[in-house]
């Protein structure tokens, strides 16, 4: 999927206070086992190619099944640079855990230094039908180690995807430091984006059409942490590898 860099608002977490409540919890993945639950979760493995080689980001990672481990109850993704190589692990719900609508948030603790970009974020899943970006996107936190301080909630349509979607890029302080609950509203009339409760971003549309909002359909979740690319690098300093992406859950609750 095509996440160049966007154009956004910049916005002080610090002036942001509203919040939103929780309805009842639907599904929850709390990553106690020894290893992922393959019934949940799919790995989406090399580098995009033949389709979209670079996964469409010209991203310098190579996914594997082997870049994650299950320890004390969290998800931990490690992205390394192996000799020439860099690898890293992406993994996603599709055709398994699909929601229309919810309130949904991840608690984690993200990687730093130039050249990481991990995500916590959601496809439409009849992006095999009509491919991206008329499904739609929905870019729950990404963190690009290049720009620390700040958090970027995006989603991208028909109407505003790619260098045009449509995001804010938060100034969030200590952002890098322990554990974050990064979440989306999501109601058949707004999104609101929010880091700790607190809301940093709301899109509303009126006039709705599917180039506009696509977001009236199932949509699955993704965790992976990529590396480089047009939105994360281009450049990486390889002094920092290896880095881990640590999940502690993911919830869907009702609106």
């Amino acid at each position: 999927m095509k996440r160049t860099a966007i154009a956004i608002a910049i916005v002080s977490a610090l002036t942001v206070s509203a919040q939103v409540k929780k309805g009842k919890l639907v599904w929850e993945e709390n990553f106690n086992g020894k290893k992922l639950d393959e019934k949940v979760w799919n790995f989406e493995t090399g580098d995009g190619c033949p389709n979209v080689c670079g996964w469409g980001n010209n991203e310098r990672q190579i996914y594997t099944k082997n870049n994650h481990r299950l320890e004390n109850g969290h998800l931990i993704i490690t992205a390394k640079k192996e000799g020439d190589k860099y690898t890293s692990t992406r993994i996603t719900t599709a055709g398994k855990k699909e929601f229309k609508y919810g309130y949904i948030e991840a608690r984690a603790k993200i990687p730093t230094g130039k050249g990481i970009w991990p995500a916590f974020w959601m496809l439409g899943s009849n992006i095999g039908q009509v491919s991206w970006p008329l499904a739609g996107e929905i870019d729950i936190i990404e963190y690009v180690g290049k720009d620390p301080g700040m958090v970027y909630n995006t989603l991208h349509f028909k109407d505003r995807h790619g260098g045009n979607a449509l995001g804010h890029r938060t100034a969030f302080p200590k952002i890098e430091e322990g554990w974050h609950t990064y979440a989306v509203n999501w109601t058949a009339d707004k999104i609101d984006f929010l880091v700790d409760e607190k809301v940093l971003f709301t899109y509303t549309q009126e006039n709705k059409t599917q180039e506009n909002w696509p977001f009236d359909q199932p949509f699955f979740i993704l965790l992976n942490m990529a590396i480089g690319g047009n939105f994360g690098g281009p450049d990486v300093d390889d002094s920092i590898f290896p880095q881990e992406y640590h999940i502690d859950h993911v919830r869907v609750y009702s609106n």
